[in-house]
């Protein structure tokens, strides 16, 4: 295969797409997340992600789960728990059966605020993928996006 090789260019046309995509649903999101909230899209994906934890068994994320499920590094992740812990949102606390696990849950404060966030995402999110499907390049993405069926 070569640089100029049409699989290639190809590939790396949808790829550009798919980028584009997400940067456009990002960027809607986050404009409507902070105007109305005071969030950033990495915040409210914290909270959402630590919003699904329970008290069973595996119930309970480490950072490294919660830094893969925001899409972060550990340490940019760990600075983003700090700050929303700061803010009232989130709370630190030892795992009772390994003293070197640090769990994080969601405050009633951050589970109130996340429960006033989610329609606005969800707004935001369906407002943008619509503007996609109107862009020929992108309808495919935002018809594959729709068609998800992802376990939640």
């Amino acid at each position: 295969m070569t640089a100029t090789d049409p699989a290639l260019t190809a590939l790396s046309q949808g790829w550009c797409a798919l980028s584009l995509l997400h940067g456009q649903i990002e960027a809607r999101i986050e404009r409507a997340l902070q105007a109305g909230h005071g969030l950033s899209v990495r915040e409210y994906s914290l909270l959402d992600v630590l919003s699904r934890q329970h008290s069973g068994p595996g119930g309970h994320l480490q950072m490294k789960q919660v830094a893969d499920a925001v899409v972060l590094s550990q340490s940019a992740t760990t600075r983003l728990v700090t700050r929303l812990e700061d803010r009232g949102l989130l709370t630190r606390y030892l795992c009772d059966t390994d003293r070197r696990g640090i769990y994080t849950d969601v405050t009633e404060a951050g589970l109130a605020l996340l429960s006033e966030a989610r329609p606005t995402n969800d707004t935001a999110l369906r407002a943008a993928l619509d503007e996609a499907a109107e862009n020929p390049e992108l309808a495919p993405l935002v018809r594959a996006v729709e068609e998800l069926k992802v376990p939640v």
